[in-house]
């Protein structure tokens, strides 16, 4: 039988999720670090909030680095989501 689930997707699981980290302002930005578990790491993903002209917009960004403690993936998660918004600006949300 998990020859069938492995050959038609039935026994892939989705990533685990980890706990949402506190949220942090920035530039009047907010942010948000939500590493999930992807093979015994925590991969490096989180969310960038602003309000635009009364909306809400929002930018999510998963990248490819992963971490061995969900500390260093929450971490870093937030450094780089401060350097995206050094770099990018408003323009995450185009």
């Amino acid at each position: 039988m998990s020859f069938w689930k492995s050959l038609f997707g039935g026994g892939a699981s989705a990533p685990a999720s980890a706990p949402r980290s506190e949220v942090v302002e920035y530039k009047g930005y907010t942010i948000r670090a939500e590493p999930f578990q992807n093979n015994g790491q925590y991969q490096t993903a989180g969310v960038i909030e602003k309000e635009i002209g009364g909306v809400r917009k929002e930018h999510r960004f998963i990248r490819a680095d992963s971490h061995a403690a969900l500390d260093d993936a929450m971490s870093f998660t937030l450094s780089k989501a401060r350097q995206i918004v050094d770099l990018q600006g408003d323009r995450i949300f185009e």
